[in-house]
């Protein structure tokens, strides 16, 4: 309870006696280019093969005859926007960029740098967490789509390069049944998660006290309690808008 109440005292202070939000656009910026555009090869190696062995072992398992083979299609797009981009995508998002906020604002804690911003006069929780919140905020869901598609995409090429199924029972599966509000839950999902990661990482991160080894124990913290976090966020999501 106590970190949980010293993690929300440190979220007030992200919101609260910011610097104007001209002075984040740069850092915003910067943050958008590691956040994002540095974790596109992950994304898209992690999504397009997470796709492909859903289809294949959906295919695996589907041994009644009274089935049709286009269901497997219907499955992969229904788990894929449901789960897989959003969640999966988030604990392989925890373990890159959460690692790696948290390494960072534990090394700038114990060199001090942290303590010069903050003798300057600025808050340096909102200078320096604000920007990497806005740029997973506005990254991730991106990102989240772009698995959702390589997914689906990857489910397609496994199917039909081994004569599971033709490309239109799949594309029949995908089209089949088709409701809208599963690609809203999933952009919700992932600002939830995003959020979530960011804060968490950060708040590891600052509080970061000691040498070089307290701050890769920070680094795993910061991934473990992310995932942790994620997984609680995920199911109460699912029972608010499903259940």
């Amino acid at each position: 309870m106590r970190s949980i109440g010293k993690y929300i005292i440190f979220l007030g202070k992200v919101f609260t006696h910011r610097e104007p939000f001209k002075v984040y656009w740069q850092l915003f910026i910067d943050e958008c280019m590691l956040i994002g555009i540095d974790s596109l090869t992950i994304v898209i190696i992690t999504s397009t093969f997470i796709g492909a062995v859903s289809a294949v072992q959906t295919a695996y398992n589907l041994v009644s005859p009274l089935i049709p083979i286009y269901i497997i299609g219907t499955v992969v797009r229904d788990m894929t926007l449901l789960e897989l981009a959003p969640t999966i995508t988030a604990v392989v998002f925890a373990g890159k960029v959460g690692s790696n906020i948290a390494g960072q604002l534990g090394t700038m804690k114990i060199t001090e740098q942290i303590d010069a911003i903050e003798v300057m006069g600025i808050n340096s929780v909102s200078y320096l967490v604000m920007p990497k919140i806005l740029a997973a905020m506005a990254m991730y869901p991106l990102l989240v789509v772009l698995a959702g598609f390589l997914s689906i995409l990857g489910g397609y090429l496994a199917g039909t390069g081994l004569d599971l199924y033709t490309p239109d029972q799949y594309i029949y599966g995908i089209r089949l049944d088709f409701k809208s509000f599963t690609v809203t839950f999933a952009l919700i999902k992932s600002f939830t998660f995003a959020f979530l990661i960011t804060t968490i990482s950060a708040y590891k991160g600052y509080y970061t006290e000691g040498g070089a080894l307290e701050v890769g124990i920070a680094s795993t913290q910061a991934v473990t309690n992310s995932c942790i976090a994620l997984l609680i966020a995920d199911y109460l999501l699912a029972q608010l808008f499903l259940g």
